[in-house]
């Protein structure tokens, strides 16, 4: 995955700045090792020549199985060859219960026949 950005990226997330492919990996495996069976949609706001603007929504436990369900937008920014050489977001978390769910498709890439954002009203 991290192959995917320039060796000097620099991103923000939430109130985290990391900069350069090293510390992009150590954060995402830090994310993914919290953020459990973690389910994704995100849809596409704009785009504009070399840059791109999505929105999103994803569902995640802790290790103690409190669920959340984390809202946010992410400016993307990339150079000729197609990498990523900023990536700047703005997430927040909700605590849902399990009930309240509404990503239920097994761990993996998200269903063609899932709703979207859009249509769940996210």
């Amino acid at each position: 995955m991290a192959l995917a950005y320039t060796t000097d990226s620099r991103w923000r997330n939430r109130a985290e700045f990391l900069d350069g492919r090293a510390a992009i990996e150590a954060f995402l495996t830090r994310k993914w090792q919290r953020e459990r069976d973690y389910r994704l949609i995100k849809e596409l706001w704009a785009f504009h020549d070399h840059r791109i603007a999505v929105r999103f929504a994803y569902e995640w436990h802790d290790d103690s199985g409190h669920w959340f369900r984390s809202y946010g937008n992410e400016n993307w920014e990339f150079d000729a060859h197609g990498l990523m050489r900023r990536r700047i977001a703005s997430i927040n978390d909700a605590p849902i219960n399990e009930d309240g769910r509404t990503f239920h498709w097994p761990l993996g890439r998200r269903p063609d026949e899932h709703p979207s954002l859009s249509d769940l009203g996210l």
